[in-house]
């Protein structure tokens, strides 16, 4: 068997407003099946362009043909100006030929969006010495760690981002470079992670945390269970957050019930929200106090960012689970699956591949395969703040195509995949499954990952 490498798209983005934006595609008309991908961050152009490309983009109708819906149907679906135009029987949408691409034997689903990513380390556990945090290397791990994150799926991916110490700002203003540069092809977004808030020690965090959100950190963040003064933490990054409006994503482990009561009873009332993560010491609690601190969390509306496939560096030690997913969902919070380390000294093979999370989330969280897929699409758009995606008539075009017509089957063999982010096919990863002597697997009539004609 053979397995392609994901390919990105040969058009580079050319247009777009701005973190998080709803704009529609950035330019030109959606890839056919001719069209050969080029590879690789400097291939990207950043997001000075002329409007004309821009205003191009949104006349663009791009037709997806013979897709399956998880309800079982085979429906034609209409994309134009980035937002699902119309959805339709098979063959019931005409449309261009340069404009269509054949979805038979694919399932279309919701694009799937990443919660908990690390740009900034990304693609860093292979490397010989101490790690590089120059602003040029940041942004390409940056870059590179978003493109991957893409070609499985994820058209927007939140970034946590570590500020002070040594580094200062720079790693922030690279990952922001990266955002800008990424505009029309997927949606970067950061939180600021400070490592101090309190004391004499935390004065000069508080500070830079400003800054981190003047120069266009959306999101604040940080790990309370490293401050000297958990609460004190607390106090600082949501008062903050309320000053400037930013959503707060903080790292805990979730071990301490009392500190856990106390992060709900103060983060009741902010808006637009609290979101923790990866919360595996919630697993390690007994059973009654992890009900009570779940029940406690749905109630002040905090929502949970689990990590299925392990750990990321920012606690600084590894947990030994995942977080009581079947739990916290019981309780009423809304619960969203993150991939963390992508290649990172918190998972060394961490694939940043959302399917996989949900793929482990169903095989060993106890999750129905449907509600594993919601955690790394519906409900990680919720906790980034983005608009909720559906396959039907003006919703946003994020839509996601795997070979398959079950998501219990895609989430087992994800192999071939095409990405559509705001109304055009951004990355595809195409697979061929080949077997010697094959007239066995002919006669068995065996799945085919591979086709024998031109396809999208």
């Amino acid at each position: 068997m053979s397995d392609s490498q994901p390919q990105q798209p040969f058009h580079s983005p050319r247009s777009g407003r701005g973190e998080g934006g709803g704009h529609g595609p950035a330019h030109g008309p959606a890839h056919g099946p001719s069209q050969s991908p080029s590879h690789g961050p400097s291939h990207l152009r950043g997001a000075g362009a002329a409007s004309g490309n821009a205003a191009a983009a949104e006349a663009t109708t791009l037709l997806l043909a013979g897709a399956r819906l998880t309800d079982g149907r085979t429906v034609d679906v209409r994309l134009s100006g980035g937002r699902i135009q119309a959805v339709g029987t098979a063959g019931s949408l005409p449309a261009p030929a340069l404009s269509r691409v054949d979805l038979g034997g694919y399932l279309l689903l919701p694009a799937p969006a990443e919660p908990h990513a690390h740009g900034d380390t990304a693609l860093t556990a292979d490397g010989e010495g101490p790690v590089s945090y120059t602003p040029d290397e940041v942004q390409r791990r940056a870059t590179e760690a978003a493109l991957l994150q893409l070609g499985h799926g994820a058209t927007a991916v939140r970034s946590h981002v570590r500020i002070g110490d040594v580094h200062g700002l720079g790693p922030m203003e690279a990952v922001l470079q990266a955002r800008r540069s990424l505009r029309g092809l997927t949606d970067l977004t950061t939180v600021a992670v400070p490592r101090l808030l309190t004391g004499v020690a935390g004065a000069d965090g508080l500070a830079m945390l400003r800054d981190a959100v003047k120069m266009g950190a959306s999101v604040i963040g940080g790990c309370p269970d490293l401050d000297p003064d958990p609460t004190g933490f607390l106090e600082a990054v949501l008062e903050l957050a309320d000053e400037h409006g930013c959503p707060v994503d903080l790292h805990t482990d979730g071990d301490d019930p009392a500190r856990l009561a106390r992060l709900a009873a103060m983060a009741g009332g902010l808006r637009p929200g609290v979101t923790i993560g990866p919360c595996g010491g919630l697993s390690r609690l007994p059973l009654d106090a992890a009900t009570r601190a779940a029940d406690q969390l749905a109630a002040a509306g905090v929502r949970v960012t689990c990590l299925p496939q392990g750990d990321c560096a920012a606690l600084e030690r590894r947990g030994l689970r995942t977080a009581p997913v079947r739990l916290l969902r019981a309780a009423g919070v809304r619960v969203s699956a993150g991939s963390g380390a992508l290649r990172d000294a918190g998972n060394p093979v961490g694939r940043g591949d959302p399917l996989e999370a949900a793929y482990l989330l169903a095989s060993q969280g106890g999750l129905r395969a449907g509600e594993a897929y919601e955690s790394i699409s519906s409900a990680a758009r919720e906790a980034m703040g983005l608009p909720e995606v559906r396959v039907e008539a003006g919703f946003p075009a994020e839509l996601l195509a795997v070979r398959g017509d079950r998501i219990a089957g895609v989430l087992s063999l994800a192999y071939s995949r095409i990405v559509i982010h705001r109304g055009r096919v951004v990355a595809r990863t195409s697979a061929v499954r080949e077997y010697c002597d094959s007239a066995v697997a002919v006669a068995l009539d065996l799945p085919r990952q591979g086709r024998t004609e031109p396809g999208p």
